[in-house]
């Protein structure tokens, strides 16, 4: 569902977004929505992928290997 909203633009501004808009062919509304669009779409795949790589963090990784002494065998004077 789609629904109307009222912006006020400085008159260059919508000149310029005219001139856009007429070389994409499309409309100045349509050029303002696919911008919003592409605006939300890139703010929540990055939250998607800071959350990941949060969670990522909190797991950890295994560099594999292993100690083969204690720390006490290691310090031995």
């Amino acid at each position: 569902m789609k629904q109307n909203i009222t912006l006020s633009l400085d008159k260059e501004l919508i000149r310029k977004a005219k001139i856009i808009s007429a070389r994409r062919m499309v409309s100045v509304s349509q050029l303002l929505s696919n911008e919003v669009t592409r605006i939300i779409e890139e703010d929540e795949g990055y939250e998607e992928n800071r959350k990941l790589a949060l969670a990522l963090l909190d797991t950890g990784y295994h560099l594999g290997g292993a100690i083969p002494a204690t720390r006490e065998e290691l310090h031995e004077r």
